[in-house]
Order: C-alpha cells, then sequence, then structure tokens
C-alpha cells in the first residue's frame, strides 16, 4: 500500500522519524493564515502571488522557496491509496489544512485514496498542549491509533466551502457562515479557530486589529523585547498558532506607526 503522511510543519517531522509509521513524508511549510490568497488553490498565480509575499517579507529566496514548498507539492500528484493529514487545532493549521484538504478535492480522484486526519487538541497527561512538535516518536504513533479518522465526502465539501469563506477577508461573510452551521463533521476544530479569525479581522479607530491591539497592551505590561513579547502572546492566543515570524508581522506594522520601539 502506497502511504502518504502530510505533516504540519519541521517540528513535527523531527519526531516522526521515531515513529514505526510506514510511508512517505511531506512537509507543509507554508503559512495560509498569513498573507494573500486565492479560492483555486492549485492555480499557478496562487503560489507565484505567495512565492512574492513570502520573499519579499521573510528572510527566504525564490530558490528556498521553490525547494521548500513548490517542489513537495508534486507529492500530491502521485498515486497514494491512503493520504494521513497531521494538523493542530489552531488557526494556523487550520487554515492550512483547509488549504490541503480544498487541493486533494479539486486536483485528486478522491475515488482512490483513502484520507485521514490526525488533528490533536489536547494529550494526555499534557496541561498546556501547544502542538505536535513537542511529541516523542512513540506519542505521535499513539495519535494515530487513537485519534485518526477517515475524512468522508462531506468533511471535503465542508473544507472547500470554508476555504472559500475564508480566503475572502470578509467578516460579515465568516460570521453568517459560522452562524448558519451547525454540523461540522469530523472537523472539530474548525470552528474555534474561524471564530479566532473573525475576532482578528475587524480594524478599530486606529486601524488596528485584535492581534495587533494585544501585542501593544503586552507591550505597554512592560514587555519590551521580543522573546518576552512572543511568550507573553502565547500564553493567552495559543488559538492563532503563530510562530515567531508570524507575530513579528503584526509587531513590524506597529513600529512602522510608531506605536513601539524594539
Amino acid at each position: 500500500m502506497n502511504i502518504l503522511h502530510i505533516l504540519n510543519g519541521d517540528s513535527t517531522a523531527n519526531s516522526f522519524e521515531d515513529t514505526g509509521l510506514d510511508g512517505d513524508v511531506m512537509i507543509w511549510r507554508e503559512v495560509l493564515s498569513e498573507g494573500p490568497l486565492e479560492e483555486n488553490i492549485t492555480a499557478g498565480s496562487f503560489w507565484k502571488n505567495r512565492l512574492d509575499w513570502i520573499c519579499g517579507g521573510f528572510d527566504e529566496t525564490p530558490e528556498k522557496y521553490q525547494q521548500k514548498v513548490l517542489d513537495p507539492l508534486t507529492m500530491l500528484d502521485e498515486h497514494y491509496d491512503e493520504i494521513n493529514l497531521w494538523f493542530e487545532f489552531d488557526l494556523h493549521c487550520q487554515v492550512n489544512m483547509l488549504g490541503v484538504m480544498t487541493w486533494l478535492k479539486q486536483k485528486t480522484n478522491l475515488s482512490a485514496p483513502a484520507v485521514y486526519l490526525i488533528c490533536p487538541d489536547d494529550y494526555p497527561g499534557k496541561n498546556n498542549f501547544m502542538g505536535m512538535g513537542e511529541l516523542t516518536g512513540e506519542e505521535l504513533e499513539y495519535l494515530y491509533d487513537n485519534i485518526r479518522i477517515q475524512l468522508s465526502g462531506f468533511d471535503l465539501i465542508l473544507a472547500e466551502e470554508a476555504w472559500k469563506i475564508y480566503v475572502s477577508h470578509d467578516a460579515e461573510k465568516l460570521k453568517s457562515y459560522l452562524e448558519r452551521t451547525d454540523f461540522w463533521g469530523i472537523l472539530r476544530c474548525l470552528k474555534p479557530a474561524l471564530k479566532a479569525q473573525l475576532v482578528r479581522l475587524p480594524v478599530n479607530q486606529n486601524g488596528l486589529n485584535y492581534i495587533e491591539e494585544k501585542l501593544l497592551d503586552i507591550y505597554h505590561a512592560g514587555n519590551k523585547t521580543r522573546p518576552e513579547i512572543y511568550k507573553a502572546f502565547w500564553k493567552t492566543e495559543k488559538i492563532y498558532g503563530m510562530g515567531d515570524m508570524e507575530i513579528d508581522i503584526y509587531l513590524h506594522r506597529l513600529e512602522s506607526k510608531a506605536l513601539i520601539t524594539l
């Protein structure tokens, strides 16, 4: 049987090497919760816009983006009997998950591969579970054996539907979608993540969204260095799943408005 595991990042991949699970591994290294998006994730324009945005705002080159992001996408065009999606509860992971599921629905003959989801929002004995990157290979195998669920056709339709709403960046559309959608299939972490997105979409009279307001409050509370700010943000806002570089996007905006000095 040909098996593909799509992992949510390099931290999970490091531990995954210590599992006894068979199959090829693809690491999803994009950050679809930030930057330009369009509905057709399989379009060349989608990935050209992503490349330009990533290379323009981060320490990345087109060559590295090609190697780390675009080249692995070719694995999704290969034949697999089974595909396992390893994504977490936070907005960062949930949007990436929607992107992958939408890609599979748009480009794959889903009568062939069985698609499964491993999506933890906690772990036994870990009171402040932050994600799969903190787990050992044995613990990842535990998730595989105990929470892996096969996606249905409904789940894939729901994912594509939610993706279209998300990429619109329209707060009213998202609010309406959340209010009228009662059944979420096995995508039980999606609604809380989309609610977090709804919180961060509006801007106040000063042109700041929720993330920027939160970071400004953290700064004014006496956290004047980036590591201090990161730690304080993660303590209360782990639903967003932001890493250092993502938080820096918002810190740079605050700096450009002369609201903070780092």
